[in-house]
């Protein structure tokens, strides 16, 4: 069905969510125009203040609104620990549990040839810059998703730590399961995986 021009753009704006299909995006245009309006205009602020200036730091990759985020910047962080994510929202996820105090150096994904993502896009460049620059590294654990793809590149950095750093380098146990997204992880499993580390 077609409503007016507007409402259609904002419906097709929100489709573009992820896990918002066509009847979500619509409850919540209507939501918005029939009692939101002001919730509506304060995120339409946020949204465009955060894309604005939220960028990337320079040292691990994360989002952040400066050149160095908070937990880089941070002198009381374990510098001798780099702990190796796909996203995000994976730092947050292990930063949940309390039980890591180290560095984090995000990828921003994974490896999938299928894709089109190869060590580029993932930043092994920066990552192997990182490794050869931080002279207290002591251990690299590799905290990538327990799917085929997370695996993979697990042990593709794991090569590169060997060849690189001659560190120890570490894999989170699999107390999560196997195709499973550390996102969607609980913090003791979390915590537990963190713990139980195996070396690769």
């Amino acid at each position: 069905m077609t409503y007016t021009q507007l409402v259609d753009q904002l419906i097709h704006s929100l489709r573009t969510l992820p896990g918002i299909g066509p009847r979500s995006a619509q409850r919540m245009a209507f939501y918005l125009l029939q009692q939101g309006r002001n919730e509506g205009l304060q995120l339409a602020k946020n949204l465009e203040e955060t894309l604005m200036r939220v960028g990337n730091c320079k040292r691990c990759r994360t989002f952040s609104e400066h050149d160095i985020c908070n937990i880089c910047a941070n002198p009381k962080r374990d510098r001798s620990l780099l702990c190796i994510v796909e996203t995000p929202i994976d730092i947050r996820a292990i930063e949940q549990t309390n039980s890591y105090r180290g560095l984090y150096f995000t990828l921003m994904g994974h490896l999938s040839p299928i894709d089109g993502i190869g060590p580029n896009e993932i930043g092994i460049n920066e990552l192997t810059t990182l490794l050869k620059s931080e002279v207290e590294l002591q251990e690299i654990i590799i905290a990538t998703n327990p799917t085929v793809e997370g695996e993979a590149t697990a042990h593709y950095i794991a090569n590169i730590v060997h060849t690189t750093k001659k560190t120890k380098c570490t894999r989170i146990a699999h107390g999560i399961p196997f195709g499973g997204e550390l996102e969607y992880t609980d913090s003791n499993t979390l915590a537990q995986a963190l713990t139980r580390r195996t070396e690769i």
